[in-house]
């Protein structure tokens, strides 16, 4: 295989949390009566780091968008949505790591969510290095996986990114770093489609048939 790394993005990505994340956006704009918001805009803002997320959410109230993220965090916990790994994360994570290729996540979430979802998801063993929003600025921002890439020693190049968002995808293009993005999180094919990823990939079982394969599969890209 040509690359040395695959970075998952987390939320939409390797686990099932946009039902979740969606529906305390809707809390957080009752709880602070604010206009009411669609499934589509909060979707919209999954990816980036929570205080620029509500900051983008709901620019009329920029200014109170740490107080909103306050909010969120506490309605995040108290919300009963559950929240499951896709199936097929973990075949594909072993699999990957047995052939000797590194993993590394990339995520909006901050640092305690993310290591709450790790030990949840009994995920954490497989990843070698993980990037928050408390870590790094937020995405589209390359900076996170610049991060990742010089930790690691991998060029832009032996790197891929995996995630399912408009977001993941510009936030690998800034960096440099070829993208896959998966069709069952929070954004549209039809939105994805527009950043032109390597392969399309709408269950985990055509992205290990993707990843796992030596040349890209031109059935993938359509």
């Amino acid at each position: 295989m040509a690359y040395k790394l695959v970075i998952f993005d987390w939320d939409g990505t390797v686990m099932d949390t946009v039902p979740k994340i969606v529906n305390t956006l809707h809390k957080v704009t009752a709880c602070h009566g604010l206009e009411p918001i669609s499934n589509d805009a909060a979707k919209s803002i999954i990816g980036l780091s929570l205080e620029k997320a509500m900051a983008t959410l709901f620019p009329e109230h920029q200014d109170n968008a740490a107080d909103l993220a306050l909010t969120y965090k506490r309605l995040y916990k108290e919300d009963t949505t559950p929240i499951t790994v896709f199936e097929g994360v973990e075949a594909l994570l072993a699999e990957l790591k047995a052939q000797g290729i590194l993993l590394a996540v990339a995520t909006g979430k901050s640092r305690a969510g993310l290591d709450n979802l790790l030990a949840h998801s009994g995920l954490s063993d497989y990843f070698c290095v993980t990037k928050t929003a408390d870590d790094a600025k937020s995405k589209p921002d390359p900076d996170m996986l610049l991060q990742i890439l010089n930790e690691l020693g991998v060029s832009a190049e032996e790197a891929i990114m995996v995630g399912d968002t408009g977001i993941d995808m510009a936030l690998a293009s800034n960096a440099r770093v070829p993208a896959v993005a998966v069709t069952f999180g929070a954004a549209s094919e039809a939105q994805l489609k527009a950043y032109a990823p390597l392969a399309l990939c709408h269950s985990y079982t055509q992205l290990s048939d993707f990843l796992l394969s030596e040349h890209v599969d031109a059935e993938f890209a359509q």
